[in-house]
């Protein structure tokens, strides 16, 4: 499929020309007495414009319910001046007008929910956040990489959610909070130290662009999962941060993230994971 997607992006246009075509690509100069030639009719120009505003999306397709269909690319022709400028918009409107039986998960629209995480012409994101390309006629959207695929570009988050779960995402307490039934305080710069962790909205646009998670999805947690591990061993209120420390302390829950920062590169909320399992790390040695 990668190289499929390749050859649809290939240019189409060759560095070499055939003599008889390159003559007729030079331009002659028409003499003085020659009649200009007439201008465009406005119909033409009109069917110009509108074909320059057409994109084609070539889309993964996979159903379960037809297994003797294999996974492939669908196009799909899209006129811009008559959608929305999200990826999302262009998704909703092939399946309200052309192909119902397009499958995808979306909810606020807003990148706050995630569910609408996708590869993109190779890049990891949320669709409602990214823009439609104007730098080519064509884009290319498949499922998050190296999931299992329910249904075109749904993939199954089974995994992806027992690993965070696994971190125990939640405040933990060994004393009663100072005042019974009353939240428990923290200094401004005590919650400080949680900013660029706790906007985390779970997409896994990190995870799924980390080679390590590709190959080691079972044992290594992943950036999104290490990243809301840190956020609560840096919660001045958590009384557990040598038991989660302990917990991640692995060689393969930890320490298979060699740190080339796909994941940071990913992030549709701008935040660095690779900059928080590094903190991690370096906790797991300091005295």
């Amino acid at each position: 499929m990668a190289a499929a997607a390749l050859l649809r992006r290939s240019p189409a246009a060759r560095a070499l020309l055939s003599p008889s075509l390159s003559s007729r690509l030079v331009a002659s100069k028409p003499h003085s007495s020659s009649p200009a030639p007439p201008p465009p009719s406005s119909s033409s120009g009109a069917a110009a414009a509108a074909a320059a505003n057409m994109k084609t999306f070539s889309i993964y397709r996979w159903d379960p319910d037809s297994p003797s269909t294999k996974p492939h690319l669908k196009d799909y022709q899209i006129d811009l001046s008559d959608c929305g400028p999200m990826v999302l918009d262009a998704l909703l409107k092939i399946k309200n007008e052309q192909d119902p039986s397009l499958t995808f998960r979306r909810s606020c629209r807003e990148g706050i929910c995630g569910s609408c995480a996708m590869n993109i012409d190779g890049d990891n994101g949320l669709a409602c956040l990214t823009k439609i390309s104007g730098a080519s006629s064509a884009s290319t959207v498949s499922p998050l990489p190296h999931m299992f695929v329910i249904k075109d570009l749904v993939v199954d988050m089974t995994n992806f959610y027992s690993q965070y779960k696994s971190v125990e995402p939640w405040l933990k307490r060994k004393d009663p909070p100072p005042q019974e039934g009353k939240e428990i305080p923290q200094t401004k710069a005590d919650r400080a130290k949680l900013d660029g962790m706790y906007e985390c909205i779970l997409c896994a646009c990190c995870s799924t662009s980390c080679p390590s998670y590709w190959w080691n999805p079972e044992e290594y947690l992943g950036p999104a999962a290490l990243l809301h591990a840190n956020r609560w061993i840096q919660d001045s209120r958590d009384q557990f941060t040598k038991e989660r420390l302990d917990a991640i302390n692995d060689e393969f829950k930890l320490y298979r993230c060699h740190t080339i920062k796909n994941c940071t590169h990913a992030c549709p909320k701008g935040l660095n994971p690779a900059k928080q399992i590094d903190t991690i790390k370096k906790l797991q040695v300091t005295p």
